[in-house]
């Protein structure tokens, strides 16, 4: 950004915070402006558009404690409003000397009657020179120095960016590219690996904010909400579902369909006497992962039927009475009194 900017823009006003604002604070600010101005909640509207790069380009300064803290320096040393434009009557603004007046006590009024002298030679008697003032600040061709006022630190790499997207359970497990779009208003495309799980957190490196000219960009770290399946669920690269069963197929057995995310059901034994609760797994139907395919896991869950012909009561009233001196439960009051 240039540092023009920073003079002109006060960025702790556009984000509505104190200028001294904690990082909390801002963060906050910014979310609840992004949130509001986001170009998919105003389609068409180019003041939301402008004020979404406005709040963008704040919060990228502000959030940054170093970009925060030369910021802060350049608006005190000019009291919010010095421009680096030509100084006298039609300059417009104030000077280079109203600016650096300010760095070594000088009075104001753009630079007439200040004692500091400025000199563009290599040794001018006891006075200041204009090219290492002006290269403390700025670097080689006027442009701003790095890492600070006379800092000869390298270039720096883009500040990290965050982002949430929110994926359907199917997308989540088979892999999806998203499109994202940023503060700037630019729009980046990401691929979300395979089987990614709800609140896993992606790396996406190179694809956050630019860095400083030969620096390479920050990364943008994206966390993915997964949506819930009306039927299916997950447990690590397994998928779960829940099978209902007849009483009768639980009690004689029987083959019947599972129903899996492909689409293309697959034929299980359920053997006689299969309790309510068990669990089939079917090898090779769950999530396939780089080095590992899952399986799907059919939970039984026996049907009790609400309404009985009365064909079907007379056999099960034979059942209850043929089961009369059995006890299901008497196991279970066995082990609680070892408790």
């Amino acid at each position: 950004m240039a540092s023009q900017d920073w003079f002109e823009k006060d960025f702790y006003a556009i984000l509505g915070v104190p200028a001294d604002a904690d990082a909390a604070a801002i963060k906050k600010a910014y979310r609840k402006l992004a949130r509001t101005l986001h170009p998919d909640q105003n389609p068409g509207d180019s003041a939301s558009e402008k004020r979404f790069k406005e709040i963008g380009e704040a919060y990228a300064v502000l959030s940054a404690p170093e970009d925060r803290k030369q910021y802060d320096a350049i608006r005190s040393m000019s009291h919010g409003g010095a421009r680096f434009t030509s100084g006298g009557p039609e300059g417009g603004g104030a000077g280079f000397e109203d600016v650096f007046s300010n760095l070594f006590g000088g009075g104001g009024g753009g630079g007439r009657g200040n004692n500091v002298r400025f000199s563009t030679g290599r040794g001018g008697a006891g006075q200041p020179n204009l090219e290492d003032l002006l290269g403390g600040m700025f670097g080689p061709g006027g442009q701003q120095s790095y890492g600070g006022f006379g800092s000869t630190a390298g270039p720096r790499r883009g500040e990290d960016i965050e982002a949430r997207t929110t994926l359907s359970f199917r997308d989540a497990v088979q892999g999806s590219t998203v499109t994202l779009s940023t503060a700037s208003g630019s729009r980046i495309t990401a691929r979300i690996p395979v089987g990614v799980k709800d609140g896993q957190k992606i790396r996406l490196r190179g694809k956050g904010n630019p860095g400083d000219q030969g620096a390479p960009s920050g990364d943008l770290m994206l966390t993915v909400q997964v949506d819930k399946h009306p039927v299916f669920g997950r447990s690590g690269d397994d998928l779960t579902v829940e099978l209902p069963v007849t009483f009768a197929e639980a009690v004689l057995g029987a083959t019947v369909s599972v129903p899996t995310l492909s689409g293309d059901p697959v034929k299980v034994r359920i053997a006689a006497g299969t309790p309510n609760g068990r669990v089939l797994r079917v090898k090779g139907r769950g999530i396939v992962a780089k080095a590992h395919t899952g399986d799907l896991l059919a939970k039984v869950v026996v049907a009790v039927p609400r309404r009985l012909s009365d064909k079907a009561r007379e056999a099960v009233e034979v059942l209850r009475a043929e089961e009369a001196d059995a006890d299901p439960r008497a196991d279970v009051f066995a082990r609680a009194r070892q408790g």
